[in-house]
């Protein structure tokens, strides 16, 4: 008997061990559904991962590559909320700023908090708008001027502070920091339209510049192109090396979903713009309106991800990063070295 129990407990064993392997190659039990926490924030930037909600690109595509997914998109205002998700475990998945990705990367290099660009999202231009008359520059501004943006660790803190040094010279990036107002989107659309507040200026994005610049008393100083000379990524899907581990086919999913989603924006705008104003409805944009800024912005929206080694390169000369990765290679997934990013 003591044999007979023996040579079955080997039998068990084995098979425990077969049945751990294969979850292993699956990527999850075959039984499980598993669920991915996308975590995203406001504004037409965020159009691919509302259409991924509507559409369930997420759950279609990971069916495809034999794994049962149901997918979330908790909303978060700003880059450090987002990162703050991210590294916590709150959200698998963030979509944030390169600036902050690369800072939280740095932070945790080495350990299991240690974050990849996993795709690009869109690199839609931050423009930076006023009311007051007279501002071509960055140097125009009078220190009782307040800039608004999302957050003061933000894509478009850092396109202020390149503004700033083209304009001021090296080391005077922070000049206009004090000036800097911390307010979400709506809140500094309204700040800026209104004329009651120090708001005289908003770094906005779509679309809420196109909102702002129907104003004739709104005037455009500059964009985040003219600053980094070209395409720059607004917005990319980031995770931790926790979170890729436990998902191996994360990172290859989401790029075809998001592929996915940026068709559809590129050879339906008006399906596209439906379903934005059903996330964001607009009483100033109209689903026309958000019609002409996808079809006039539709390059914008691409998976592959820019101006890393400009960021990094920045963010290292002013104290930011202390190593600056020596390539935009070295921050992202397999699956996206292969594209043209930068």
């Amino acid at each position: 008997m003591l044999q007979l129990s023996l040579g079955l407990s080997r039998v068990v064993r084995r098979s425990v061990v077969a049945l751990a392997a294969a979850v292993v190659l699956l990527g999850a039990p075959a039984s499980a559904q598993q669920e991915i926490r996308i975590g995203i924030g406001f504004g037409i930037g965020f159009l691919p991962t509302f259409i991924l909600d509507e559409q369930k690109l997420v759950e279609k595509h990971a069916k495809a590559a034999g794994v049962d997914v149901k997918a979330s998109y908790p909303r978060f205002s700003g880059s450090a909320a987002m990162q703050d998700a991210v590294l916590s475990g709150s959200v698998e998945v963030g979509v944030y700023g390169v600036q902050a990705m690369l800072i939280a990367r740095e932070k945790a290099k080495g350990t299991a908090n240690e974050i990849s660009g996993i795709a690009g999202v869109t690199t839609l231009p931050l423009v930076l708008v006023t009311s007051r008359s007279g501002i071509k520059s960055v140097a125009d501004f009078k220190p009782e001027d307040r800039i608004a943006m999302p957050a003061l660790v933000s894509p478009q803190m850092y396109a202020l502070q390149m503004a700033e040094e083209k304009a001021f010279g090296a080391g005077q990036h922070d000049k206009l920091k004090p000036q800097v107002v911390g307010l979400p989107h709506p809140d500094a659309l309204n700040a800026l339209l209104s004329g009651a507040a120090e708001v005289t200026a908003y770094f906005s994005s779509a679309p809420f510049t196109q909102i702002a610049l129907k104003n004739p008393k709104i005037s455009k100083v500059l964009s985040s192109a003219d600053v980094y000379g070209g395409k720059a990524s607004f917005l990319v899907a980031g995770a931790t090396r926790r979170t890729l581990d436990a998902n191996p086919k994360l990172a290859e999913v989401l790029i075809k979903a998001l592929e996915e989603a940026d068709q559809l924006i590129v050879k339906e705008p008006k399906r596209a713009a439906a379903i934005y104003l059903k996330v964001e409805p607009s009483k100033s944009l109209d689903a026309a309106a958000i019609e002409a800024i996808l079809v006039d912005l539709k390059a914008d929206f691409s998976t592959e991800v820019h101006g890393v080694g400009r960021n990094a390169e920045f963010m290292g000369r002013i104290g930011q990063l202390k190593a600056p990765p020596a390539s935009w290679k070295d921050v992202v997934v397999p699956a996206l070295q292969g594209t043209k990013s930068d």
